[in-house]
């Protein structure tokens, strides 16, 4: 466990939960489950029994500001900052190449910002398998049994027990699959072989590092490049001249899917409730505490009357809203935006944001 570094990638806007979450303020900045901590500082306090203050934080430079008001206990060598988007592989990569330096003993896991999980513990628990498993070798994704046959989600296919001490549910990993349509789902479900691709890896840096440079040698001599210039004086110089001109790719794509067909990927899965908050209908699945009759509400201070109403709504204005004999409505109201639609087409949101970006109006966005 000493060798264990946490690392949290804080990135991307969460189009889908318009117009609360923003470019200027991503959907892990919020409070979206009523508890009183941000996804980012829960996501922090989860992993802080496991990886104590070896916490590594990716996420935009625009962004430096409320990370570090949120998370005080991250210092500047902790803090990755991107000067602009460039998908999974290259903040991922980053994280892995600096730690690599280091300590090329590192054993990195990586945890998105804006995902709800709970219990803790039982987090805990699939993480710590997923050391003991990395520690002998693999490049680890903790998997989601299925609830459902969800269509949201890309899906892994286990193979068979791997025998790893103190990781008695490790499994080898057969292929990760794309989001399916809902009859494979239905069929992966049956087979009882697949579980959900949560998006979390727990690797050695070393092993990471060479399927990033076998399979992606641009990317990854870039990222050397700036992992050698990280902890000296030209730290920015090199960043701010190297960072523009890396390819954008997943690290799935990048890492995990070529390893996984070099037999070098193993999953272990998680038991506990995962939710990756993709829309406003999660909201209202996350949150019951401040209901009012079936509607959830969330905003410090929201005024919201309901008559024969259920929804969501979240609030950041001090406006009444009287919800009368509607269902399944969503209505997000703030100072310069107001969405109203329905929690069966929450994931429609996103196409107003590009519509609205395509028109210029990008001073809502």
């Amino acid at each position: 466990m000493r060798h264990f570094h946490a690392v949290i990638p804080a990135g991307g806007v969460g189009t889908r939960l318009w117009p609360l979450s923003r470019a200027a303020a991503p959907k892990f900045l919020h409070d979206l489950t009523g508890s009183g901590s941000t996804l980012l500082r829960a996501t922090y306090d989860r992993l802080e029994p496991l990886a104590g203050n070896r916490v590594l934080v990716v996420t935009g430079v625009a962004h430096r500001a409320a990370v570090c008001r949120q998370l005080p206990e991250v210092g500047d060598d902790e803090l990755v900052l991107e000067s602009e988007p460039k998908d999974s592989g290259a903040a991922i990569g980053l994280a892995a190449a600096i730690l690599h330096r280091r300590d090329p003993d590192t054993i990195m896991g990586s945890f998105a910002a804006d995902h709800v999980i709970s219990p803790d513990n039982l987090f805990q628990e699939t993480v710590r398998e997923a050391i003991h498993t990395a520690a002998a070798g693999k490049i680890v994704t903790i998997g989601i049994k299925p609830t459902h046959p969800s269509t949201g989600f890309g899906y892994i296919r286990t193979g068979n027990l791997l025998n790893i001490d103190d990781a008695p549910n490790a499994h080898a990993v057969v292929e990760f699959v794309e989001k399916p349509s809902e009859d494979i789902a239905k069929k992966y479900l049956e087979t009882g072989d697949y579980v959900w691709n949560a998006g979390m890896f727990v690797a050695p840096v070393a092993l990471m590092l060479k399927h990033l440079e076998a399979n992606q040698p641009v990317l990854f001599a870039g990222l050397q490049e700036i992992a050698d210039a990280w902890d000296t004086p030209e730290r920015d110089e090199v960043t701010a001249r190297v960072w523009p001109t890396l390819p954008k790719i997943a690290i799935d794509y990048a890492v995990a899917e070529p390893a996984a067909a070099a037999g070098d990927v193993a999953v272990v899965p998680g038991t506990f409730r995962w939710d990756d908050v993709g829309d406003f209908a999660a909201i209202g699945r996350l949150n019951n505490a401040g209901d009012v009759d079936e509607v959830t509400v969330l905003g410090e201070g929201a005024r919201v009357f309901t008559e024969n109403a259920s929804g969501v709504v979240v609030s950041d204005t001090k406006r009444v809203i009287a919800l009368i004999g509607i269902k399944d409505v969503v209505i997000v109201d703030t100072p310069d935006a107001l969405l109203v639609t329905t929690k069966e087409h929450a994931q429609r949101v996103k196409g107003a944001v590009d519509a609205l970006k395509a028109s210029g109006d990008t001073d809502v966005l």
